[in-house]
């Protein structure tokens, strides 16, 4: 008979990174997650769901990717699955009836929520097709998280002075912004990993609305300090025309290579392009090079002088580089209209279309608190309504194992995590239902 096999190794974890041995927990620690939801799936349009998915590709690659949303799907399926997933950011596209488009970017699973009204957008499409020069193939530029850049997001002091609601609302933005992709530490990070960069930029507003808009670029490196011409002699520069399909340079009608270098009939004159005068664009970057390991027979020549093979002369390896942004899309124009607490079910911190008296903050407090307090009587109520149906499904067991007999039960208990499942769900639904209202309400009032 066979020895039956024996299994030696365990399984190994999620191929993304997301999922480890623990729940909630992730194996890239400190690595922001997101989602990037559509609520109501195809029912927001396809200009929306389209600009979903660009954003989609703006937060990438820590974000689910190949995501589906159903119409009948709520916030609360996407929550009780985003703990174990480790999702820490939530983007919700939505669509009002009269035909806003709303994008909230809630932390979770505490909060709080942002919301925004798009103005106006630009889908990614529609950029490559105004371009000169349409860049395809960015998939590489993908791999890694962009760089979130924030200008105009905090107004200065003097301003600030005597309005600690505005001051905290900016606050608030400028770090919710700030958590939404890893930190990037100068000293260890590589120049050519950083391939993107998010623009984030205030609009400064009479009104006083708070306006960002939204840009993303891909970024592009290239040597600079040299002409054109012996840029096409460089084996890098070949290795990158081959990949286009651009010729090579044609030397054989020239009887020296310098002749190609110099050009004398150019007279001295070269292109605006080749002149390079704006250095604002340029960097140095230090060039890694391989070196051959040597021996330790190699090494004591080395120290001593006697290895006369050895080149004596170092090469600078610092090089510049002039960087150019080209732009990926979408483009996008956000108001803050809402702040909330909680994951888009607490109660309003901040309204752009309502301002509240003190009582009516305190009624509203007072209403947040009741809600809370009676949320806190149910669950305690089906806890011991649970607690006592163990208790006689308990005693009629023992009642019957005693008397020898076996009963069983069609009507089977519900458990304790079920149970506030249920009540959160229904609570939710109330607050889905209320917050509904008051958007709908805001949009009356505009």
């Amino acid at each position: 008979m066979a020895k039956a096999r024996k299994k030696k190794r365990s399984q190994p974890g999620g191929a993304n990174g997301m999922v480890s041995g623990k729940p909630g927990t992730s194996n890239r620690l400190n690595v922001p997650q997101s989602m990037v939801i559509r609520m109501g799936a195809g029912d927001i349009g396809t200009s929306v769901s389209q600009l979903a998915a660009d954003f989609r590709e703006v937060v990438q690659p820590h974000t689910a990717a190949r995501l589906k949303e159903r119409k009948s799907n709520k916030l609360r399926d996407y929550t009780t699955m985003a703990g174990p997933l480790g999702v820490t950011h939530f983007f919700l596209f939505s669509r009002s009836e009269n035909g806003n488009v709303h994008l909230r970017f809630a932390l979770h699973p505490r909060g709080p929520t942002l919301q925004f009204r798009v103005d106006d957008y630009v889908l990614a499409k529609d950029i490559q097709h105004i371009q000169k020069r349409s860049r395809a193939g960015w998939q590489e530029a993908f791999a890694s998280p962009p760089l979130l850049v924030q200008h105009g997001m905090m107004s200065s002091e003097d301003y600030l002075a005597d309005k600690p609601k505005e001051k905290q609302l900016e606050s608030l933005t400028q770090t919710m912004f700030n958590a939404m992709f890893p930190v990037i530490t100068p000293a260890t990070t590589k120049l050519e990993k950083i391939k993107r960069i998010l623009l984030l930029k205030r609009e400064r507003q009479e009104d006083g609305t708070f306006v960002i808009n939204l840009r993303h670029y891909a970024i592009t490196q290239r040597r600079t300090g040299m002409s054109r011409r012996i840029k096409r002699l460089d084996p890098q520069e070949q290795k990158r025309r081959e990949r286009k399909g651009a010729a090579l340079p044609n030397l054989g009608q020239l009887e020296d290579a310098a002749d190609y270098v110099l050009n004398p009939e150019d007279g001295g004159y070269t292109s605006a392009s080749e002149t390079e005068l704006d250095t604002d664009n340029e960097v140095e970057v230090v060039q890694t090079t391989t070196r051959k390991v040597l021996s330790k027979k190699d090494m004591e020549k080395l120290r001593s002088g006697d290895n006369k093979d050895q080149p004596t002369k170092t090469r600078s390896n610092v090089e510049k580089r002039a960087i150019k942004l080209v732009e990926l899309g979408p483009r996008m124009r956000l108001r803050l209209v809402k702040v909330e607490e909680g994951l888009s079910e607490g109660r309003v911190m901040w309204n752009e279309f309502i301002t509240k008296s003190k009582t009516e903050e305190k009624e509203l407090d007072q209403k947040w608190s009741e809600k809370r307090k009676l949320r806190e009587e149910r669950r305690q109520q089906q806890k011991e309504n649970v607690e006592k149906k163990k208790k006689t499904k308990d005693q009629t067991k023992s009642n019957t194992a005693e008397n020898g007999e076996v009963q069983v039960s069609d009507d089977e208990s519900l458990d304790t995590d079920e149970v506030e499942d249920m009540l959160d769900d229904e609570m939710h639904d109330d607050l889905e239902a209320e917050d509904a209202d008051e958007i709908e309400e805001d949009e009356m009032e505009e």
